[in-house]
């Protein structure tokens, strides 16, 4: 790791982790205030649920553009650059006056968010190695799912003395925050180690990476897993208050609970790692992500604590797969860092987008739409794993990054 002159390793991962949280905080603090600003722009769900959505599409699109961007200029220019357009973009969705002006600002939210995601994993990479690399992946993991947790809380808190402005503004604040340690942050890719092309030309380090069958195949394969997480998340709120006739206050109880869940996703992975093959592991993660949409499908109906209990598993085992399938993918990365980081980060955002989509289609029943989606999109992510097996795709560069 490079010498941080204003830093301390400790305050590096706890950067790194903050930095992490930015996306569940930029979602998840104005989920409780959705119904209200329907009410208040007098949109329907569909086009109020498009703010999550453009801003996930948009996300995942512009951490493609940072990535290569990163690997010619360094991370620090991008972090701060990334920063300060999330900042700017929140103040303007705070003072919105319609929801076509909300979705632009969430637009420029969503790009400065992608610099800002794609930096924080290639640091990962840049700064630890080995063992002491996949503790930090769990403890950013672990630490990462406070803001979920937390989020929502805050959300419906600041309803009861606000209105839905107020988690953007707060979402201001916290850019503002993000800003400045960015230009305390000294810079940990070195020149020589940068590419040396054109600006242009870089963009062609994403065909150089997207080249890597084993390694897209088995991104997609967890990005499968990742798709009926968001389309919770999009839908939840919907769920929540209007199927289960909930309060915004209650219902961030609820989302809460959920997210509390996931605090012992990393911390299981650490455990299962020291003791499960990553066949295994794989294995049980497509055994829990498929029971758990089963569970929904057929007892999420009966009654909000019911829904809460038939997800809970699938969030588990999400937050076991994110730490796990990051693991792997930066092992399969030996050059271009800030290149794969971005496509390691774009896919299953890009995925996940669509599942947010999906979540807030005109659905008969909220709860069986989102019930189908676990179930399809865990087949889905089955059926390529075993055509990986099968040697469809090549094998492993690094034989602990195999899942065959």
């Amino acid at each position: 790791m490079r010498r941080q002159k204003y830093l301390s390793i400790s305050a590096m991962i706890a950067y790194i982790t903050f930095i992490n949280m930015f996306i569940p905080l930029s979602t998840d603090l104005y989920l409780p205030a959705l119904p209200e600003m329907g009410n208040y722009f007098s949109a329907s769900e569909f086009l109020v649920g498009l703010t999550l959505t453009i801003f996930f599409f948009v996300f995942a699109v512009s951490m493609v553009l940072f990535g290569p961007l990163s690997d010619k200029f360094g991370r620090r220019p991008i972090l701060i650059f990334g920063a300060a357009i999330y900042t700017a973009a929140s103040f303007a969705c705070a003072v919105s006056a319609n929801i076509y002006f909300l979705l632009a600002g969430r637009f420029f939210q969503a790009i400065g968010s992608g610099a800002v995601i794609t930096v924080s994993t290639a640091l990962i990479k840049d700064c630890f190695r080995g063992q002491v690399m996949r503790k930090i992946l769990a403890i950013t993991q672990a630490l990462g799912v406070i803001a979920p947790m937390v989020a929502p809380l805050v959300g419906g808190v600041l309803l009861t003395f606000t209105d839905w402005r107020g988690s953007f503004y707060l979402l201001t604040i916290l850019g503002t925050i993000n800003l400045i340690v960015a230009f305390l942050f000294c810079e940990t890719l070195p020149e020589h180690r940068r590419y040396q092309g054109e600006i242009l030309n870089s963009l062609t380090l994403l065909a150089e990476v997207a080249r890597e069958k084993y390694f897209m195949a088995v991104l997609i394969m967890f990005a499968f897993l990742s798709k009926p997480y968001m389309a919770y998340l999009s839908a939840s709120s919907f769920i929540y208050v209007e199927h289960f006739n909930l309060t915004a206050q209650e219902y961030s109880y609820f989302f809460a609970v959920n997210s509390a869940a996931s605090i012992a996703g990393p911390i299981l992975y650490l455990k299962l790692k020291n003791n499960l093959s990553n066949i295994s592991m794989l294995r049980l993660c497509f055994f829990v992500a498929m029971t758990s949409g089963i569970l929904v499908l057929t007892i999420g109906q009966s009654s909000a604590v019911m829904f809460l209990l038939a997800f809970l598993p699938f969030t588990v085992i999400g937050a076991v797969a994110r730490p796990f399938s990051m693991e792997i993918l930066l092992m399969e990365a030996k050059e271009n860092v800030g290149t794969a980081a971005s496509i390691i980060n774009f896919v299953p955002t890009l995925f996940g987008s669509l599942g947010m989509m999906l979540g807030t289609l005109p659905w008969s029943n909220f709860i069986n739409g989102l019930g189908m989606i676990m179930t399809t999109a865990t087949t889905l992510s089955i059926l390529l794993w075993i055509l990986i097996r099968c040697g469809k795709f090549g094998s492993a560069r690094q034989s602990a990054s195999d899942l065959t």
